[in-house]
């Protein structure tokens, strides 16, 4: 069992012009005090093909965390267009955020997002370069794609010092597929 439940990720200002700052709130519950911080990350993928040209967007700490409820806004710089190949920037890519412990990813949040222009003629007739300025980005926030890693939240307590596995090979399934139903905002509350 978890010791950190997400319990409500709302994305905020969506949809927005691609050079707007990303910001989500979001709301967990942790059920045991934790000595360390948790790490929150958010990742845009620019290419399907190639991880070298994920953008690490933002990296926070938020902690140490006590027993209860929080809810806080993750806010993040858009990624750099200038490393993203031209062909990549237009279409359908994914956003991730992750949480982690002690260096431990325990959830893993993904979206898609599309980008495209927010004027119907250069829809229609794009230009020989993109603009990345009129390109309007619209996140998938209701399919989110949640998929949870089994991690040790006290290693201390491990005699052999040994850390559990956190391949998405082992990871919790909800449904058999790997995702899990839309996180709920019935249980939203201030900490």
């Amino acid at each position: 069992m978890s010791a950190v439940n997400i319990t409500n990720v709302t994305v905020l200002d969506n949809p927005a012009a691609f050079l707007n700052p990303f910001q989500f709130e979001i709301s967990y519950e942790c059920l045991i005090p934790l000595k360390d911080d948790l790490e929150w990350k958010l990742i845009y993928v620019g290419s399907a093909e190639d991880e070298t040209y994920d953008q690490l967007l933002e990296s926070v700490l938020v902690g140490p965390v006590n027993v209860g409820n929080y809810r806080f806004v993750f806010q993040a710089d858009p990624p750099d267009p200038s490393k993203i190949r031209e062909e990549d920037i237009i279409g359908v890519t994914v956003l991730l955020l992750t949480c982690s412990y002690l260096g431990q990813e325990f959830v893993r949040v993904g979206y898609y997002v599309n980008n495209d222009y927010d004027d119907e003629q250069l829809r229609e007739e794009p230009p020989q370069k993109v603009l990345v300025d009129r390109v309007q980005r619209n996140i998938l926030a209701d399919k989110p794609r949640v998929t949870k890693f089994p991690i040790n939240f006290h290693p201390e307590n491990n005699k052999h010092g040994e850390q559990p596995q956190t391949s998405p090979d082992h990871a919790i399934e909800a449904n058999g597929n790997g995702e899990e139903p839309p996180l709920s905002s019935d249980h939203q509350s201030d900490g």
